[in-house]
């Protein structure tokens, strides 16, 4: 085959930082060097979607549609490229069909101009109708085939997968290494049969993790791949991908070589140096856990993503039997490809299992529908034991799962109501609704206003955080009047929160209900209860929800019967939805916590008095 200058994908703004900083950086971190960047000469930049449109949203109070149509004013010349989850788009779970096509659209008008385009499992019956939303929109679809290994992930079932994305229409195909796991020899014959068998570009994208991947890219250069995925030295190795750097100057003076100028390179690098000092973020580092990755199979992003919870769950100390259970949990459920949503799905199943002592004790609304079959087909066997556990007598489904939602983009714009200003904002909540709310509601119009009445008539808060139920009438009343969904105050270390008829106040204060429930007391967190009653904690870090309870009242409360496996209440952490049930029948003689309130590992959520 003739040699031919390589191309090469930036993931600098997207994959690297969310393989390593947690998906942190700041738009304000990339503008000034936005310029620079874009006269490199680099064929795209990765700068959107995978975890950046939540964490946009989640921790860094930014609206990620903003975030697009700035990288596009400040880097006009290169083609911006995005990670598309498929039918999950950049959620979770599987969305509507016309939500596909409208989130698809909307980025194509901001600036969108590659989609790469995957799905976990690789059904490619959960990419049709985003593909056809790329084509529509007049964008350029790149088709992801997720690499990994497994006893019935073969090179046979890759090619199939590229053939049929090519004949659904992509443009070019993206071999998906996403926990690097391919070698160079395997790389090689992968891209040579790949060239065979279809006759559009190919990119490979590799992390780095155990450092296969630079020889992985030569191999495949040599084997004629026509795209590899790179980053700027300070946010490449270790979880992310090899160093542009490095590869640039490998090929330089070869056939391959990519034209790009070092010391440009470097001058960028020096910049992207100086935000890492300055914010504390991480270098990318290989270490044993690292090099395990050919044991384990966890992606670079699953790592970072595990270490952050076990750290919240003050359980870091257990990194490696979470490392040993996640193969074992992989194998019981088909062997998914670990890339988000399945990533998650399996790495919070995996960390449950370990910190509760109980395998599958807990199991996330999300396992449940993935075995269910409504994340598309599982690539192997489901364990039967696993299996009727969590189905029972049902019968997991053969349909492609999107077919079976009936939730529509009106839906989602009636439910938002007057926080959606346009047709961005209604499918940022379809993606993200409880982010998007609190979002949209800071910032309305009135927001400010509303957080200005509420400072002034928090000084009545008690010095031991406590309100009384006057003082939270009065708060709730000033929000409903300023039209805001919800406001966060602070002041004198005491946070409170107004929201929907409830007001809660956090960091140290007591939850306090506005609408005419109980008060906690101190004697419930100082263990002064019956002996005999027991204890239901939070076996993670994470928001709770309280669960719909099957009698009168709308929620599981005081003196309601619960029944062994009942619902108690929902903890949401590692972005998936965790039931927690009732181990034993019993009575609920104290609800501790107030919905929507975060809890810590270990914290008491419930008191019941077991029956008989």
């Amino acid at each position: 085959m003739k040699a031919r200058a390589v191309k090469v994908t930036d993931t600098t703004l997207r994959d690297a930082h969310q393989s390593l900083w947690a998906t942190r950086m700041r738009t304000d971190d990339m503008l000034k060097i936005l310029d620079r960047i874009d006269r490199i000469g680099y064929y795209s930049l990765e700068v959107w979607g995978g975890a950046t449109f939540d964490a946009t949203l989640r921790f860094l109070d930014e609206n990620p549609w903003d975030r697009l149509r700035v990288i596009k004013k400040h880097a006009p010349r290169t083609p911006l490229q995005m990670l598309l989850r498929g039918q999950n788009l950049v959620g979770y779970k599987q969305y509507p069909d016309d939500i596909v096509r409208r989130f698809v659209l909307e980025s194509a008008k901001n600036g969108m101009d590659i989609f790469r385009i995957f799905d976990a499992l690789n059904d490619t019956r959960n990419l049709r109708v985003s593909i056809e939303a790329v084509k529509e929109a007049g964008a350029h679809a790149q088709g992801a085939v997720c690499y990994t290994i497994s006893p019935v992930h073969t090179l046979e079932h890759y090619v199939e997968t590229a053939v049929e994305l090519v004949e659904m229409g992509v443009d070019s195909i993206c071999i998906k290494d996403m926990a690097a796991l391919l070698t160079p020899y395997r790389t090689f014959k992968l891209v040579e049969r790949f060239r065979k068998e279809v006759d559009v570009p190919i990119d490979l994208h590799c992390h780095y993790i155990g450092g296969m991947a630079p020889m992985n890219y030569l191999k495949a250069i040599e084997a004629g791949v026509d795209i590899i995925d790179t980053a700027t030295v300070p946010l490449a190795f270790g979880n992310s991908q090899p160093a542009i750097e490095m590869i640039a100057a490998a090929l330089k003076d070869t056939p391959y070589d990519t034209g790009f100028e070092l010391e440009k390179l470097f001058d960028i690098a020096k910049y992207w140096e100086d935000i890492r000092a300055k914010r504390g973020f991480q270098r990318g580092v290989t270490s044993i856990t690292h090099m395990q990755v050919f044991s384990h199979q966890v992606p670079g992003g699953m790592l970072s993503n595990l270490y952050s919870q076990l750290e919240q769950q003050k359980a870091l100390d257990r990194m490696g039997e979470v490392l040993e259970e996640i193969p074992k949990v992989r194998a019981e459920v088909g062997y998914p490809p670990l890339v988000t949503p399945m990533s998650q799905i399996v790495g919070t199943q995996a960390v449950l299992n370990v910190l509760t002592g109980k395998r599958w004790a807990i199991i996330p609304d999300e396992m449940k529908q993935y075995v269910k079959g409504l994340y598309g087909r599982a690539p192997g066997p489901i364990d039967k034991e696993i299996q009727a556990k969590i189905l029972g007598d049902e019968t997991p489904l053969t349909t492609r799962p999107a077919d079976l939602i009936t939730e529509r983009f009106e839906d989602y714009a009636r439910a938002v109501g007057d926080l959606a200003r346009n047709e961005e904002d209604v499918l940022t909540y379809a993606l993200f609704p409880n982010e998007a709310r609190k979002y949209l509601a800071a910032h309305v119009e009135g927001a400010e206003k509303a957080v200005f009445m509420m400072s002034e008539e928090i000084r009545a808060v008690k010095e031991d955080g406590y309100m009384d139920v006057n003082q939270v009438r009065e708060l709730i009343k000033l929000v409903e009047e300023s039209g805001v969904a919800e406001v966060t105050v602070e002041e004198e270390g005491v946070k409170i929160s107004v929201r929907k008829g409830l007001a809660l106040a956090v960091d140290g204060a007591m939850p306090v209900s506005g609408n005419g429930g109980s008060t906690q007391t101190q004697a419930q967190t100082q263990d002064n209860y019956p002996p005999h009653w027991k204890k239901i904690v939070a076996p993670m870090v994470g928001t709770f929800y309280a669960a719909p309870s099957p009698d009168v009242d709308p929620f599981i409360s005081v003196g309601d019967e619960v029944s062994e496996g009942q619902t108690l209440c929902i903890v949401e952490a590692m972005k998936l939805m965790n039931e927690i049930a009732a181990e034993e029948p019993g009575v609920i003689r104290e609800v501790v916590v107030e919905n929507g309130h975060p809890v810590e590992y270990g914290q008491l959520l419930f008191l019941y008095e077991p029956l008989g």
